[in-house]
């Protein structure tokens, strides 16, 4: 199989305006089109914008509401696949959602995030209760996580025992945490054998200083590409077959006991 060319859209787009956030991603895709890629990546709740208090039930759809549907239309134009996160409604609930969208407009997977951060969080959203969603893409398996969940490695082994080669991390990251992108991903992609695409806001929102510092990180624990701080649209390669003699080199998933792990659960 050949690599799958993936595009990291770093940016907070407008917070509150869905229209103006869509065209920023429509930009995006069609950039990430023209240089191959077959699958753009967007950050944590992009759709509306992270720091949006109040107005999260007003801008909270379902799965299938016109935004995705929107989604479809620039996937489905330019070619490729899209991964963006919004708010996302199911009856009097609300949860912090993404949703990849196939090349041909079909929603592939949509996954609610499990382990909420902060006051601001816990205020608005249901916390989700399935850790490994997936889908597959290009003979890829895609996993999705979001943000604060990537920085629990339970997760992110769950993923790999599941067979997640490349696993989407639409997030979020704010000051001072940035080590998490500078350190904690590499370490998550070499520990469990994957890719990990990492893909941030930028900039003050609200209460919020976003860092950027969007990758993707290789099972090698090697940083592909890397953002800066600002609005930036960065593309790097998920190669199938450097991941397969990775997974046959490095000994971790083998060599696990998980009879002495019980006490962790």
């Amino acid at each position: 199989m050949p690599p799958l060319r993936t595009a990291l859209l770093q940016s907070s787009g407008r917070p509150g305006a869905v229209a103006e956030n869509l065209k920023v991603l429509d930009e995006a895709a069609a950039r990430a089109a023209t240089s191959a890629a077959r699958l753009l990546v967007a950050p944590e709740l992009f759709l509306t914008g992270y720091a949006i208090g109040d107005a999260v039930p007003e801008l909270a759809e379902p799965a299938d509401g016109p935004g995705a549907q929107a989604v479809a239309e620039i996937a489905v134009r330019h070619g490729l696949a899209v991964l963006y996160g919004y708010p996302e409604r199911d009856c009097e609930r609300i949860f912090n959602a993404s949703q990849l969208i196939g090349p041909d407009g079909a929603s592939l997977a949509n996954y609610r995030k499990t382990h909420l951060f902060g006051c601001f969080e816990q205020e608005w959203f249901t916390p989700g209760e399935q850790t490994v969603v997936q889908a597959d893409l290009d003979g890829l398996r895609i996993g999705l996580l979001i943000c604060y969940d990537v920085e629990f490695p339970e997760n992110v082994r769950a993923h790999a025992l599941a067979g997640t080669d490349l696993l989407l991390v639409p997030t979020a990251q704010m000051h001072p945490f940035q080590f998490v992108a500078e350190s904690v991903i590499p370490v998550r992609a070499f520990e469990s054998q994957m890719y990990v695409a990492y893909v941030n806001r930028t900039g003050p929102e609200g209460e919020f200083e976003f860092v950027g510092l969007s990758c993707l990180a290789g099972p090698d624990g090697t940083v592909r590409t890397r953002a800066g701080r600002g609005e930036e649209l960065v593309i790097g390669e998920v190669d199938p077959e450097f991941l397969a003699a990775s997974r046959a080199a490095n000994p971790y998933l083998n060599d696990r006991r998980p009879g002495l792990y019980g006490s962790l659960a």
